[in-house]
């Protein structure tokens, strides 16, 4: 994967994020554990656009919740293999109460986490400030799939197997 040689911009930057984590329906939350484990879990992504945020509503009383309590640094990460692009994005986790915006981000769906509805006082809305990330973006399967068997018929590198880059944010 070749190198962006420029730091972009912190809007370009997550106008990049944003349009590749689009679409994508579930992420994993990785969080430490007490005994210092990395543990991940799969999270509904919330079809907001992604402002260098990103939103997901838990449990209060669910371990992950607990562990962004404790220790806050936490990773997402966002995976569409159909059409080549992963995410991995760093950030804080902050466990906040903001009715306005449990209602913007609520949906039935979550009535099979939460009985009660949106009034559940388990409800927790969980934000992660992103400070960094770093994306891969190939150009199609067949096309990378190709470049990956050449490589390894010839033994040369693969080459042009898409777009890779570190942001800051």
């Amino acid at each position: 994967m070749s190198e962006h040689s420029e730091q972009p911009t912190r809007e370009e930057s997550i106008k990049t994020l944003g349009g590749i984590i689009k679409g994508v329906k579930f992420a994993m939350l990785t969080v430490t554990t007490d005994q210092g484990h990395l543990k991940a879990h799969p999270m509904t992504t919330q079809q907001t656009e992604f402002d260098g945020d990103v939103w997901f509503i838990g449990g209060k009383d669910t371990e992950q919740v607990q562990c962004m309590a404790a220790r806050p640094q936490v990773n997402v990460s966002y995976s569409d293999p159909g059409k080549g692009n992963y995410v991995s994005i760093g950030g804080t986790a902050q466990l906040v109460e903001d009715r306005a915006k449990l209602e913007e981000l609520w949906s039935d769906f979550y009535k099979a986490y939460f009985p009660q509805g949106i009034d559940d006082p388990n409800i927790q809305l969980i934000k992660i400030s992103a400070h960094g990330a770093e994306y891969w973006e190939s150009d199609g399967k067949i096309k990378t799939l190709f470049q990956m068997a050449r490589g390894a018929v010839t033994g040369k590198p693969a080459t042009d197997l898409g777009k890779n880059d570190t942001v800051n944010l």
